[in-house]
C-alpha cells in the first residue's frame, strides 16, 4: 500500500470491529443470496464477528467501539458484535491467504482498491437483497457506493473515504501577502502563489512535490485526474496517461521548477520529507488530503490552526481512496442482516458511532477535519458538517473549500497495478524536476511503454 493510505489509516485510527464465528441457532442455507430462505424466529440470537476493531494500544478509540457495541446490542438483544482488535486492520502477506481460505470474518475490513478483486473472485457476498434494511444508504454518494458494485449487484458498504486536494500554508499565505481565505482555484494561481512564497528568502519553497518512493507517480495520477485524464484504458489493459493532460502536469512542473524557481533546489522527495517542511513553516503548498494536517501536526511539530486544504485546482475528478466492510459468502442471511445493522449504526449516522463528534472532542481527540465525505450535500452530510463545527476543536473554516469542492468532483480510485505505474511515472517527475532540459514527450513515451508491459502481464 502507497504510504499516502498508510498515512490516511493511521491518522484515522483505523479500528474498527472484528472476530469470531456465527451462531449456529437456527441454520439457513449458506450464502448471501437467499433473504426469504426458511429462516429462524426473527429475533433468534445471531452472532457476527467484524473485523478491524481499535488496538488496545489506542486505548480511547478502543473504548468508543465498546461502548457503541454495547449502546447497539441494547437495541438489538438478539444481536451479538464480537471484534478483534488488529493493527493494521490489512498485512497484505496474509490477506489473500485468509480470503482464499475462507478465514474472514463475516463482516470483513477492506481497501476500496481490493474490493473488485474480491467480487470477480467470488470471495464476498451479494448483499443486494438486504439493503432495504440500511435506510443510509440512499444517501451515500454514488460514486462511493459505486466502489462496492458490480453491475446491479452491491457487496459491502464504506466506512471512510478520502480525496485529494492542495494543502497549504496559511501562515506563509500571510507573510507573502496572500489571501489565505482566498486559496488558489487554477494552476496558474498555485504558480502565482509559489512565486511570491518562494520570494520570502531562502530556504522557503512555494509549492512541493513528490518523486520518490512511488509517491511521485502517485501524485502525478492524482494531478492528471484533476485535469480531466485518465492512467489506464477503460479496459484497464494499456496506460492512457501520455495525453495532453499527462503533458499539462509536467510542463506545469517544469516551469515552477525552472523557470519561475518556486520548487526549491532539494528534490527527490518522498512521503515525510514534504510533512516535514510542511511542519518547519517553510513550504507553501502541497497536494495532499486534510489528514496531511493531522500529521503534521501530530508529528511534525506544526499547528492546526497556521494550515488550509481547498480542492485540487480546476478539478472535476479527484484521487480517492478509503476503506469498507465487505461479506464472508459463508455469512448466513440473519448474520448479513446483523451485520448491515451494525455498520450503519457504528459508521453511516450523523452524531453516532464514527461522527459521535460531541464525544470526541470530550475524548481530547480533534474534531473539524474534512477527513470523511461519504455524503456529500446531502441532508446526512450536511448534518455531519454542522455537527463537526459544533463541537470542532480546530478552525473548520480553513477546510471550507475543500468541502465545497468534494461536494461537486467526482472520486478516482487508483489504477490497477497502481504501484507499479506509480514507480515507472517516479522516473518522470524525478526527471523533470531534477533535469532541466528534460524532453517530456520522450519522458511519457517510455513510461508508457513500461506501463503497458506490466498492464498486460496483469491481464
Amino acid at each position: 500500500m502507497k504510504p499516502r493510505n498508510l498515512a490516511i489509516l493511521l491518522s484515522a485510527g483505523i479500528a474498527l470491529a472484528a472476530a469470531g464465528c456465527g451462531s449456529d441457532a437456527g441454520s439457513t442455507p449458506e450464502g448471501a443470496s437467499s433473504p426469504d430462505a426458511s429462516a429462524p424466529a426473527a429475533n433468534a440470537p445471531v452472532t457476527i464477528t467484524v473485523g478491524c476493531k481499535p488496538p488496545k494500544n489506542n486505548p480511547k478509540e478502543a473504548a468508543q467501539w465498546d461502548a457503541d457495541v454495547a449502546a447497539f446490542q441494547k437495541l438489538h438483544p438478539n444481536v451479538t458484535v464480537e471484534g478483534k482488535d488488529a493493527f493494521p486492520c490489512i498485512v497484505p502477506e496474509t490477506f489473500q491467504a485468509k480470503l482464499a481460505g475462507g478465514e474472514m470474518e463475516d463482516v470483513f475490513y477492506v481497501y476500496y482498491t481490493d474490493v473488485q478483486k474480491i467480487i470477480a473472485q467470488g470471495q464476498a457476498a451479494d448483499i443486494t437483497p438486504y439493503l432495504d434494511s440500511v435506510p443510509a444508504l440512499k444517501d451515500i454518494r454514488p460514486d462511493v457506493m459505486s466502489v462496492f458494485k458490480s453491475g446491479d449487484k452491491t457487496y459491502g458498504l464504506p466506512r471512510v473515504n478520502y480525496s485529494t486536494g492542495l494543502v497549504y500554508n496559511r501562515k506563509l499565505f500571510t507573510q507573502a501577502g496572500l489571501d489565505p481565505d482566498a486559496p488558489p482555484k487554477t494552476w496558474a494561481d498555485v504558480q502565482a502563489a509559489a512565486k511570491k512564497i518562494a520570494a520570502l528568502g531562502p530556504g522557503y519553497v512555494g509549492y512541493g512535490e513528490y518523486s520518490a518512493g512511488n509517491t511521485g507517480g502517485w501524485h502525478f495520477t492524482s494531478s492528471l485526474y484533476g485535469r480531466g485524464g485518465e492512467m489506464v484504458s477503460a479496459d484497464g489493459k494499456t496506460a492512457a496517461f501520455n495525453s495532453p493532460q499527462g503533458k499539462a502536469v509536467l510542463e506545469n512542473l517544469k516551469t515552477m521548477r525552472w523557470t519561475d524557481n518556486s520548487m526549491g533546489t532539494k528534490q527527490l522527495l518522498r512521503w515525510e520529507d514534504l510533512m516535514r517542511m510542511m511542519g518547519s513553516g517553510k513550504l507553501g503548498m502541497m497536494i495532499g488530503a486534510p489528514d496531511v494536517v493531522k500529521e503534521v501536526n501530530n508529528t511534525f511539530k506544526g499547528k492546526f490552526e497556521d494550515y488550509g486544504v481547498t480542492g485540487m485546482p480546476e478539478a472535476t475528478n479527484s484521487l480517492s481512496g478509503g476503506d469498507g466492510y465487505m461479506f464472508n459468502p459463508k455469512a448466513s442471511p440473519e448474520q448479513i442482516k446483523a451485520g448491515l445493522q451494525w455498520l450503519e449504526y457504528k459508521f453511516l449516522t450523523p452524531g453516532q458511532g464514527q461522527f459521535n463528534f460531541e464525544r470526541a472532542k470530550a475524548d481530547g481527540l480533534p474534531v473539524g477535519l474534512p477527513d470523511i465525505d461519504l455524503f456529500g450535500s446531502t441532508e446526512p452530510g450536511k448534518k455531519i458538517q454542522e455537527l463537526r463545527k459544533q463541537f470542532a476543536t480546530i478552525p473548520v473554516d480553513h477546510f471550507q473549500t475543500y468541502v465545497d469542492a468534494n461536494a461537486t468532483v467526482q472520486f478516482k480510485l487508483e489504477p490497477p497495478k497502481a504501484q507499479e505505474i506509480y514507480a515507472i511515472l517516479d522516473t518522470a517527475m524525478s526527471a523533470v524536476l531534477t533535469r532541466k532540459d528534460a524532453n517530456i514527450d520522450q519522458l511519457l513515451s517510455d513510461a508508457e511503454k513500461k506501463a503497458n508491459n506490466v498492464l498486460a502481464k496483469s491481464s
